[in-house]
């Protein structure tokens, strides 16, 4: 069997394979090869049959096209046999299979389907032409679809006419198409494949009307989409179908026929939308340790904030690690937490496609220290020469000064505390000063000989109320025209004589501060003072 345009092609595959011509076994495309692109197609069936266990779930879109129109063009694989009437066995190959399918849906699930396919069959004996015809299939019909999952199911029900092959005659075999009236039930499946790929499962049963006939047809397509443009669709299809008839003539003649269609088409569609395009992500991989020793750190709290989106906490694992967080491309922010350890707050940036690995080191919480010391520097009020050997007791315990008359006591509590200084020849004195923990605080003391009239000392501290911070503030006594500052330490002492003063403490950004003292000849008086800042 042979297209009526290429009239010597199953002829020569007959003669190149060297499988013989007859009347009563007409041969024009091997058996073998028929046979083997039957398996090849069913196997394509089966495979298309399994693909809903692997589909991807975004395929089909609830909104498919309300409107398909596919074209087609192959080649038709046909053995066949009129077992009565003019004894005739066939099989070959027809190049000009053509076919055309529509199918409508005017609402969600609801519409109509038709097709029409014409194929052309002439029987040759060797190069001679024995007959010649053409078939035609058409149907029509009602249809429905469903959507289950990312799958789509389509049932229709109709007409269907097909032309079927009968010989006949006397002495001249005459090919006599014969019409068959059938009702169709059939149906479609629609399955979503990786890469916006779509396989297609279907299969047709005819129920004759007025003639014995029977049969089915199975078939199976795979879809690649090649443009969506304004509602409109375009794909390419790749088409197999497998079609088994058995017609008795009202003459009595039955023939069989088997044919496989192979073929490319091409589908336009009519609605329905474009798959949808994945964002662009990257990724980010965090590894919280220990700042010191290098130590992963489990269990710690990750906060990622991205787009301005800030997402819910997450926890690394034992290893320290938290597995790759699928982001939008740009600037992520990452808070790191753990008991024990100083918080981190890091900026990383996210590629499109990329992997950001990057190492979180958090530091320990250092504790903070429970004790201070105490810096004591005697000198001769005189002159101010220091004062080695001075007895300087605080609490229960007395240490003397060295050569630059100084001694640091330390482990002292935070705190106020009495501290006593006396030596040989000079008026013993106390002073009241306060230790600050994890510092070291400085007290300066003059000391005046017992002989000579001794000035007051007034001293002391000047501190922000806020956090107790030492200050470098400014102090004015009035009525002793003397304008003197405080150490780093915010430390200051001062001598007057006996009388009444205004002593001013000004320091910047703070509120200023005056305290008026009565004081007598050799009197200790002691000071902290502690400044507001200003409020704006």
């Amino acid at each position: 069997m042979r297209g009526g345009t290429i009239q010597d092609i199953g002829a020569w595959i007959s003669r190149r394979f060297q499988f013989p011509g007859a009347l009563s076994s007409i041969h024009y495309t091997p058996a073998v090869l028929v046979r083997s692109l039957s398996f090849f197609f069913a196997l394509l069936l089966v495979l298309t049959l399994v693909g809903p266990i692997s589909a991807s779930a975004g395929g089909v879109p609830p909104d498919a096209e309300g409107a398909t129109l596919r074209l087609r063009y192959g080649l038709a694989f046909r053995e066949g046999a009129q077992e009565s009437g003019p004894a005739v066995t066939y099989g070959g190959m027809t190049p000009n299979d053509v076919a055309l399918w529509a199918a409508v849906f005017g609402g969600s699930w609801v519409g109509a389907w038709a097709s029409v396919q014409r194929e052309g069959l002439s029987l040759s004996r060797e190069t001679e032409l024995i007959t010649s015809g053409g078939l035609l299939r058409a149907s029509v019909g009602p249809a429905a679809r469903v959507f289950l999952g990312p799958l789509r199911a389509e049932l229709s029900a109709g007409y269907g006419f097909a032309q079927l092959p009968a010989f006949s005659g006397s002495g001249q075999v005459q090919l006599v198409p014969t019409a068959r009236h059938a009702a169709l039930v059939g149906a479609r499946v629609l399955v979503p494949l990786p890469g916006q790929l779509r396989m297609e499962v279907r299969g047709e049963v005819p129920v004759a009307l007025g003639s014995t006939s029977s049969g089915f047809a199975a078939g199976g397509a795979l879809l690649l989409p090649v443009v969506r443009r304004d509602g409109w669709g375009g794909a390419l299809v790749l088409d197999y179908q497998y079609v088994r008839d058995v017609l008795t003539t009202a003459e009595g003649l039955t023939s069989r026929q088997v044919i496989s269609r192979a073929g490319v088409a091409f589908e336009l569609s009519l609605g329905g939308r474009a798959a949808r395009v994945q964002p662009k992500t990257g990724e980010l991989f965090l590894s919280v340790v220990d700042a010191d020793s290098g130590a992963a750190l489990p269990e710690a709290q990750v906060v990622l904030a991205a787009g301005g989106v800030e997402q819910a906490p997450r926890v690394t694992g034992m290893d320290g690690r938290l597995p790759g967080v699928v982001l939008p491309p740009g600037e992520v922010l990452a808070r790191v937490s753990v008991g024990g350890y100083l918080p981190s707050e890091e900026r990383y940036t996210v590629t499109e496609g990329g992997r950001e690995v990057r190492v979180v080191r958090l530091g320990r919480v250092r504790p903070v220290p429970r004790v201070g010391s105490l810096l004591v520097t005697v000198v001769d009020a005189r002159g101010g020469t220091p004062l080695p050997g001075a007895a300087v007791s605080v609490g229960e315990a007395e240490v003397l000064t060295d050569e630059a008359g100084q001694v640091r006591v330390e482990g002292l509590a935070p705190g106020p505390v009495d501290v006593k200084i006396s030596a040989e020849g000079f008026r013993a004195i106390q002073e009241a000063v306060v230790v600050v923990a994890g510092a070291e605080t400085g007290l300066p003391v003059s000391l005046v000989t017992k002989q000579q009239s001794a000035l007051a000392t007034l001293s002391g501290q000047v501190r922000s109320v806020r956090k107790g911070k030492p200050l470098r503030a400014w102090l004015s006594i009035p009525e002793a025209k003397l304008r003197r500052r405080t150490d780093v330490r915010g430390s200051f002492q001062v001598q007057l004589k006996q009388g009444r003063y205004r002593l001013v403490f000004s320091a910047p950004g703070h509120l200023s501060q005056t305290k008026v003292v009565t004081v007598q000849d050799g009197e200790q008086a002691i000071f902290n003072v502690d400044l507001f800042p200003k409020t704006r």
